[in-house]
Parts: structure tokens; sequence; C-alpha cells
């Protein structure tokens, strides 16, 4: 814990430092909040309530983003087949092995597999319903767990959402089981044997006080399972397994840098069902060493009530501010300070207020402290709170308050989205970016302001330990927004260069604001999902691009015109096709790159050579003495030269720059052979690929073949593509950095937003994150092709098309 509190706090301040960010950290999330409000008191339901869980996925489904290639298990449908055959299940996705145990080392001695009625007689699934007492740590240091499983004791309708109620020992027994676990935006069932890891008889990790009692045993297997292996679960925040428990979102204070009024803060979480936890940083020397107040160091504590108290002495009266909480273990280990167990400070409570607050001084693990102990003695809190489906509907109708929230999900793409922080502001703004706007200050709140919690969460990293993952270093940035400012989707550079984010305290004015996540440094790739949650109605929309191409509001980059030759040169360029196109006056993909590739007389390219790979891994081409290297652009007026030397296209496609005189050198394999790390491109000239998809971009009736007006326009885009993408090729590699495809694609007209610049970049990017010129009129050809596919059905202008499904696969086959 210590190790970890460490861990976050030195990554945490370095972003913080070097971003002027909210709040980070390299851990499984990021939130950043303040909570100043008040909400109804709600007690624990005694009657079991049954929530409609959403969006439930089983685990290894498509689309659940955990184990996407492991087999699909159906509870329902694995309950049936083990009745019918009389077997009891045995789950193959996690054995009763050593590997689901730990994936570091090996056991340190024997343990056996048992299922229940092997362990003990008369297993029950619950004994006598169930409580925060069952809840009981075992070997596996994940307090942090138990912590949690036990403050979600404390919500019925909580507890059954994970924990479905229907499972037994004896009615359709057939050793399967089944839990339910909120994994990034999405309730996963997974499915366990009840076959647990046992020394000399005993269960090894979480169990019950009641040795029959079997639900909390199998809830740590399944969560063991969710994550790889049951290893995999040592060290962690109450916090993460609280989210994964409730879906909510989660904020924690370090008690040494207390806010005023976190007393308030803790009574309102309280009161709103929030679960919460804390901690007090371990000893480096000894593992869970007691402090003489009889507190575990390094260990996570449970609170489970807060409260004011009343209290009377000879004196006077009033109330003091207490906080109940449980030590995990459930034993003797407790607070022996004032207000422990049968300390005289009790004796000032009325009696009706010890019965109101449930006073029992049991050796079980829980106790009191005032509120300023517990400021004193521990150093963390965590708190999670509830998302808006976590209350029922009974609970709503009662006058219940619930957050308000809004959720995307995002990746950072190496070479296109992954930005990296402000420290490196020349790509910082090709993050995601996303707007909120706050419509209505919290109710009751004096100076007008909305609480905001924002969470962003990276995915898919606990699971992957086995593999070598780590966390990332994430975080995000908050700036205020301008109703000018709205206009510009997404926010370049300048705004960035000048704006300043707005301070970690979410506590802000209606408005608009944009928020920014971004791993720590530039092309880290990752998955995250963030969340925003607020008292009043927040309104989130990404803030993007619209994808579209040409509208007559866009105006092309100037300086990039459009060449029409002139009527002498149009009829040379006519006669050259002519001869091409033979008697039917039109020009297939192979007669299209005959005409690309005319200049193989005196002029005919050479063979390009290409490394294999370079010291970043990436192809690069291999120029001639005098030459920059790997200037795929001039290959183009190198092919295309002999027949458009006094046209407009000339100066367009940089016939006249001397870097474009002599593009390639003679074949390497002269005199020696051809060495075994080089490539030789035999295409000369445009690849079949570029060339077919020029062909059908302007092929209206699907023939195969353009017309001289068809091959006319193409030639023109060529032209200003070329003329585009040299601007942005500043180094004359023929290749530009992925970060600039948007705004080369938006120099010609295109509009894409995030996820179409991701798809292009995982398709078309280099291992270094750079796009070729080939690469560029692909992604030109292509997108402009798919487009005009689309306003071509689109027939009501509403961003609507219908395709059957034949007439999709004909139009993208043939695109």
């Amino acid at each position: 814990m210590d190790d970890l509190k460490g861990f976050l706090r030195q990554a945490g301040q370095e972003f913080l430092n070097a971003a002027g960010q909210a709040a980070m950290g390299a851990a499984k999330d990021v939130v950043g909040s303040v909570i100043n409000e008040i909400f109804v008191k709600k007690e624990a339901d005694t009657k079991r309530i049954l929530p409609s869980i959403k969006n439930m996925r089983v685990l290894g489904e498509k689309h659940s983003s955990l184990r996407p290639h492991s087999e699909v298990q159906d509870y329902d449908t694995l309950l049936k087949s083990c009745l019918a055959n009389g077997s009891l299940f045995e789950d193959p996705l996690f054995p009763a092995s050593n590997e689901s145990l730990l994936f570091s080392r090996r056991p340190d001695r024997h343990i056996e597999w048992l299922r229940p009625h092997e362990i003990t007689d008369n297993p029950q699934f619950f004994v006598e319903g169930y409580s925060r007492f069952d809840v009981q740590q075992g070997e596996l240091g994940d307090c942090w767990l138990l912590a949690a499983t036990a403050n979600l004791t404390q919500e019925s309708n909580l507890f059954f959402r994970v924990i479905p109620p229907e499972q037994s020992f004896e009615e359709n027994y057939a050793g399967i089981f089944h839990f339910r676990f909120w994994q990034y935006g999405k309730w996963v069932d997974v499915v366990i044997d009840d076959r647990l890891p046992t020394y000399r008889g005993e269960l090894l990790y979480m169990h019950s006080t009641e040795k029959n009692e079997m639900w909390s045993a199998l809830l740590e297997k399944a969560y063991a399972k969710l994550h790889g292996s049951y290893e995999a679960l040592k060290g962690g925040t109450t916090c993460e397994a609280m989210e994964d428990f409730t879906g909510g979102v989660s904020e924690w204070y370090d008690l040494k840098e207390a806010p005023g009024n976190l007393f308030t803060i803790l009574q309102k979480a309280a009161e709103r069902n929030s679960m919460m936890g804390c901690s007090l940083e371990a000893d480096p020397n000894v593992l869970e060493a007691e402090t003489p107040q009889g507190l575990i160091r390094g260990h996570a504590y449970s609170i489970t009530k807060v409260c004011l108290i009343d209290i009377v002495t000879p004196n006077r009266q009033g109330k003091i501010p207490m906080i109940r909480l449980r030590n995990p273990w459930g034993n003797e280990a407790e607070w022996n300070g004032p207000w422990s167990d049968s300390s005289p400070e009790w004796r000032y409570i009325p009696e009706d207020q010890k019965a109101e607050i449930g006073l029992t001084f049991d050796r079980d693990g829980e106790f009191w402290m005032s509120f300023q102990d517990f400021l004193n003695h521990f150093e963390r809190v965590e708190i999670c709170n509830l998302s808006p489906d976590s209350l029922t509907e009974d609970q709503q109708q009662s006058g219940k308050r619930k957050w308000e929230m809004s959720m995307y999900e995002g990746e950072w793409t190496p070479g296109v989205t992954a930005g990296g922080c402000r420290n490196f502001l020349d790509t910082f703004w090709h993050n995601p970016q996303y707007i909120i706007t706050l419509v209505d200050p919290d109710e009751e709140d004096e100076e007008g302001l909305c609480t905001v919690i924002v969470a962003l969460m990276q995915k898919n990293r606990r699971s992957k330990r086995n593999m070598g993952m780590e966390c990332l270093t994430i975080g995000f940035a908050i700036y205020s927004l301008s109703e000018r400012d709205l206009d510009n989707r997404p926010q370049g550079i300048q705004f960035f260069k000048y704006k300043q984010s707005v301070c970690s305290r979410f506590k802000l004015p209606p408005g608009h604001y944009l928020i920014v996540p971004s791993t720590f440094d530039p092309n880290e790739e990752g998955e995250f999902l963030i969340r925003v949650f607020s008292e009043t109605q927040n309104n989130m929309e990404e803030n993007d691009d619209h994808v579209g191409y040409g509208d007559s509001h866009d105006t092309i980059t100037p300086g990039f015109p459009t060449p029409k030759p002139v009527d002498p040169q149009r009829d040379s360029l006519r006669r050259l096709f002519d001869s091409i196109a033979g008697a039917d006056m039109e020009v297939d993909w192979m007669e299209l790159k005959r005409i690309l590739d005319h200049s193989m007389r005196d002029d005919l390219p050479k063979p390009i050579t290409y490394s294999r790979f370079s010291n970043n891994n990436a192809f690069e081409t291999q120029a001639g003495p005098g030459e920059e290297a790997g200037n795929a652009c001039g290959l183009l007026s190198l092919i295309c030269g002999p027949f458009l030397k006094g046209t407009p296209f000339e100066e367009q496609l940089g016939m006249n720059d001397q870097s474009n005189k002599r593009l390639i050198d003679e074949n390497p394999s002269h005199g020696g052979g051809i060495n075994s790390n080089v490539i030789v491109d035999e295409t000369h000239g445009f690849s079949k690929d570029v060339c077919r998809s020029m062909v059908a971009m302007l092929d209206a009736d699907q023939s195969g073949k353009l017309g001289f007006e068809e091959f006319e326009s193409l030639l023109s885009d060529i032209a200003k593509w070329k003329a585009i993408f040299k601007t942005y090729d500043l180094e004359h590699t023929g290749r530009i950095d992925g970060f600039q495809l948007r705004e080369a694609l938006n120099s010609a007209g295109y509009h894409l937003n995030n996820r179409v610049l991701n798809a292009l970049g995982h398709r078309y990017g280099s291992r270094d994150g750079k796009i070729s010129f080939d690469d560029y009129l692909m992604c030109a050809v292509k997108i402009k092709t798919y487009i005009e596919m689309f306003k071509e059905r689109d027939t009501e202008k509403n961003d609507t098309a219908t395709f059957t499904l034949e007439e999709w696969i004909e139009r993208t086959i043939y695109s």
C-alpha cells in the first residue's frame, strides 16, 4: 500500500507540475472532484431488490473489451447442460491449477482445490442472510477488495446486482455460479465453478465467519478470474473494487492535507450511500505492523457510518462528530483509544442514541472513533460515488437524489490522437477533446457554483499484469470556453498556447468547459473511459470535427489552386489518352497505370530500393547521389512529366524542383547481387491498388473504366493533393508525421473526426507514425469515394443512408 501510494503521489506530482492538470496517477483511473451538497439520507433496505442491469455482457463476448479471444460462457446455458448431463461444472477458462493462483512463481506448498461439500457439511450460499461479518481475510493480500466487499453488504440493491441471489447448493446445484462486475461502462457476467483453493482442508483466501457459508469465497474467485489470477488481486485500492462493484466514480483525500469541510463531505457521502474506505501508511520494515492504538498499517478499513452523536456531560451537552470503521479481518484487532469498545466515553451517550446507532461491543473488528482521532491516525480516505442507475425506482420516488452522468469511450492512437501532456504543446491538441456544459448551479449553493467530478479510467490493465503491461501515466486538463470558442472543433494549437487550465478543485460556475484527457508522453497507445458526474444536469459532447468533404462553406487552403489545362496542352493530353484508350475511348486501371507510367523510354524509372528496417524499424527510400532521400512525391512528376510540360500542372507537381530531377539510383545489385536486407519495388510508378481506387472514385456507372473528362478531373485532384502533401513534407522525405494527417486532409477539403483518423492511422501509418505520399493519396481517394457513395443514398439530407447488404458489399468491394 505504501509503495502504491508513493508511486501515485510521485506520478501525480510529475503530471501536475508538467501539465498543470487537475489530477492523475499511474493507476486504473484519475479523478478530480469537489463534493459540497446535502443529500437525503438513505437507510439500508431490508427486502431484496433486484435492479435491472443495462448493457450486461458475458465474459469473452465480442465488444466486451475483456478477453476478446476467449470462449463465451453463458451461465444459463452451461447450468442447463450440466443439469441435463448430471455433471458438475469445471471451468476450462479458469482451471483448478497453479496458473490460476499465481503468475510470477509457483506455490510454496501443495494447494488442493475442493468443492464446498468437500470442505464442510451442509454448504450454503448464504447463512441467515449476509452481512459485513461474512467477509474475513485469508492469506491473499487483497484487504482492499475485502473492505469494498464489506461495504457492499450495506446496500441490498447494490449487493444483489453483483451477487445474484437465486444461487444455491441445493436446488439446481451443478457446481456452477456467476457474479457481475462493472467494467469500463458495461456490466460483465463472470461464470466460475465452485472448486476453491484450500490448504489442509481449510479455505486459503476470503471466507465467512460461518464455515459453511460460501458466497464471499466464490465472489473472490470470480473477481480473480476477471483479472486473470488470484495473484493479480495482490495490492490495490478500495476505490478500484468499489467502482467494479457499483459502476460509480471514486475520489480520495490525503488526510494530512484534509479540506476543512471533510467531515461534511463524508457525512453527505454516507447519506447518499457512497462506499468509503480508509488506510494508514504501511511500515516499510514490518508487514501489516500494528500501532500502539491497535490499528494495522498498510491495511484497508471500511467506513460503515458517519454521523453526529448526542453527548451529555455533567457540564454541557451537544453533538460530537464520529465515524464507525471495520477491520476486514473481523477479529479483535481494533482501535483501543477513546470511544473504542467499552471505553468510559460511552457513558456520556444517552441510551436511546446508542440504540439508534446500533452500538455493540463485540470483538468483531468494528469500532468507533471521534473524527479528530480519525484525522490524527489515518492518512487516506476513499469515496466511491454511485452511478445514477444504482438507485432503485422506489428510492428515487422517495426523494433520494442521484448524480447526473455523462460518459464517453475513446483511445489514444500513436501518431494520431496520442498527443501527450502540455509539455508537448505541438501535439497536445491532437488528443481527444470533450465539451461539458453546466446549465444550473447546485441547489442551495450560495455562490451559484456547480459540483463536478471528472473520472478518467484507462482500460484493461490489471488483467494484463501477467503479460507485463503496466499502467500508463494519465491525466486530464480542463479549460473554460467562451461562446466564440465553441465554433472551433477541435481546438487547435493556438487555443492551448494562450489558455491556462482551471484549478484542480472543480467547483465551477455554469458555462462551457473543455476536457482534454492524455497520457504523459506522446505516442503512448491506450483506451480510456471518461465520465462526468454533476449534481445538476450536464451536457457532454465530443469536441470534434464533423465528417464530410467539400461543403459549400469550406475553402481549400490558400495557395493550392486546382489547375485546369489550357487548350493546346489539353489537346496534347487528349491525344495521349486516345492512343491508350483505344476504340472504346475509355481507360481501365491498367491503362490508367500505363498513362501515368508513360515516360518509360529514355527516362525509364529504375527500381526503387528500400532498406528492410531502419533504426526506427520503418521502411525508407534509398536515394542516389545528390538526392533527398525518399522523395516519393517526385515520382509523380517524373512519370507524368512528358505530357505535362508547359501546363499549369507542371508547377503544381514540382517538376522544376532540383530534388525531383533524378529520383532513382542504379540497382544496388550490380556487381555483387541484391542484399537480403533490401527490398526492390518493381511497380515502376503507382501501385495497382491506388490505380484501381482512383478509377472507382470517378467511375459512376461502375464500368471499370474512365473517360477523358474523368481522367482530366483525376489529374486535377492528384495535382492538388501533391501540392498539399509537399507543403507538410517539410523535410522532403516523402512522408509526413501522422499528427499532420488531419491538417493535410483538411487542406484538401476533408473533415474527419478522431474515430476516422484513428482508423486511418491504424491502416496507413508506419511503425514510427509516418504517412507516405502513396498512402496519403489512398486516404484521399478512399474517403472521397465513401463520402460520395453515402451522399448518393442520403436523399433526405439527414445524414442517413440505406443500403442492402448486397448493395453495401458490392460498392465497398469495387471501391
